[in-house]
């Protein structure tokens, strides 16, 4: 029997303390695919849609394939926007009936009119396709995971790694429990628990600590419970200001997962516990760049990651602080990426490649909070569309696109002066531009981990820079108000 399953990506991470919007015009910047363009443009990759592919190969499903839309983390998506993004997942419910549906979301995006968009698009697919049908989702281990998304889905599998390398993996473990479900195997439902905690588990990082360490422990009560059929254990995203934001556990089970509660209070606990581990250090700017200096001889570079303008957390990524370190410094072979600065872009390709330029570059967005702009002079050495196709581990084989771009070679450190703004975490963001990172000195990428999957193997050291951007670790800053209290750190110690 052909199963007909309802397959979409709708991803987002949304720092709710940015002031700049997540647009339409974002999505269609990083990923927005319809209909057949999807399996022309993720078919082989190894991401969640490209498992979903697979699946509806392997298990011999007719997929009806909507949306696959994914924008850099950034601010609130506007109303119109979600509206748009949801009625073109919900809307295609009118080419049921479905056996089931796959759903690749990200677990912490909000918009201005929802604080819980994962779960506003759930709650209308539940309304549009009744309760009979059974619904898959994964997850980010960043989710914030409401009340909503775990009672609404049938199934919830998140990411098991940060870096996240295993994003293929787990869509193909939502997509085989899917499977079960449709065959009446198993009867999936889902529940989630949480603490007073929203800084937790190291952030997610599962290299070791107290991330790496829960999930072992999930992994143990799952074998000892035949019952359950998945644990999600997210570190949440801390820069979101929601009621549900934080850690959080997620037993899917063959039957009612509150049998299990116990087990999952133990997890809790186990979060609670380890809730002021950190595995890796912080460095200053004068710390790094005395670093930096130092000659190793070792024939491999320094990678220097700004955590805290880092894209992927909601950044804005146009911090030049570290920037202006590293030419103050006089750091020689050098190179920096990226700063995303569009109208710095475009005087540069406008100057053309070998020209001479000055120019005001970066913290435009922000200038009050995280300026000046940093006044530089340099040579352009190269312009393109900015277009790459990543090489992996993460995003294996995906397309992006970070606009039109320059590198400008300011003293002797290497710039890329681009247009969208997009976390640094593949090789060939340098490569693609004419920049063999593995040849530089010191790498500055703007990034707090994902980075580590490419950049660790090929470095001499990875320092994690505090340049006092958006993404900064200390949440004192930040004027929480919807976020349920009291909570770790805000309030309890």
């Amino acid at each position: 029997m052909t199963r007909r399953v309802l397959s979409a990506e709708i991803s987002h991470e949304t720092n709710t303390f940015s002031i700049l919007p997540t647009a339409l015009a974002l999505y269609r910047a990083r990923r927005y695919f319809r209909g057949e363009e999807i399996a022309r443009a993720l078919s082989g990759t190894r991401t969640e849609i490209g498992a979903h592919l697979d699946a509806a190969r392997k298990h011999g499903w007719e997929l009806v394939q909507p949306l696959a839309a994914a924008a850099t983390p950034g601010g609130k998506t506007p109303a119109e926007d979600w509206a748009h993004l949801r009625g073109t997942v919900v809307g295609a419910c009118q080419e049921g009936p479905f056996d089931g549906v796959l759903l690749s979301l990200h677990g912490a995006m909000v918009t201005e009119d929802q604080d819980d968009a994962e779960g506003d698009l759930l709650r209308r697919l539940r309304e549009r396709l009744g309760p009979e049908v059974p619904i898959a989702v994964t997850l980010d281990i960043h989710a914030n995971v409401s009340d909503a998304m775990a009672g609404l889905a049938n199934i919830v599998v998140a990411y098991r790694t940060y870096p996240h390398v295993d994003q293929y993996e787990r869509g193909m473990e939502a997509a085989d429990l899917l499977q079960r479900a449709m065959d009446g195997e198993i009867r999936p439902r889902s529940r989630v628990w949480r603490g007073p905690v929203l800084e937790g588990l190291d952030y997610g990082r599962t290299q070791g600590g107290p991330m790496s360490a829960i999930l072992m422990k999930a992994d143990r009560l799952r074998e000892k419970n035949p019952g359950i059929l998945a644990t999600a254990i997210c570190a949440g995203f801390v820069w979101s200001d929601i009621p549900d934001a934080g850690p959080s556990v997620t037993i899917t089970a063959d039957g009612d997962p509150s049998r299990f509660q116990e087990g999952a209070g133990e997890l809790v606990k186990e979060i609670w516990e380890t809730r002021r581990e950190i595995t890796v250090p912080l460095y200053s700017l004068p710390e790094a760049m005395a670093e930096a200096r130092e000659e190793r001889g070792e024939g491999k570079p320094l990678i220097l990651a700004d955590f805290t303008d880092n894209p992927g957390s909601g950044g804005y990524g146009d911090s030049v602080r570290l920037l202006e370190a590293m030419i103050r410094a006089e750091l020689k072979n050098a190179a920096f990426g990226c700063v995303p600065d569009p109208a710095a872009a475009g005087a540069c390709i406008a100057a053309g490649a070998g020209r001479e330029v000055e120019i005001s570059l970066g913290a435009k967005i922000d200038p009050k909070t995280y300026g000046p702009p940093l006044k530089v002079r340099g040579t352009v050495e190269r312009i393109s569309d900015g277009t790459f196709i990543a090489a992996g581990p993460m995003s294996k084989g995906v397309r992006f696109s970070l606009g039109p771009t320059a590198v400008l070679r300011c003293g002797d450190v290497r710039v890329l002066v681009t247009t969208h703004n997009m976390q640094v975490y593949d090789l060939e963001v340098f490569q693609s531009q004419g920049i063999d990172p593995r040849a530089c000195s010191t790498v500055a990428v703007k990034s707090w981990h994902h980075f580590r999957a490419a950049f660790e193997p090929i470095s001499r050291r990875v320092m994690l820079v505090d340049s006092g951007g958006l993404a900064s670790r200390d949440l004192s800053r930040f004027p929480y108000r919807k976020i349920r209290r009291p909570v770790y750190p805000l309030d309890l110690d």
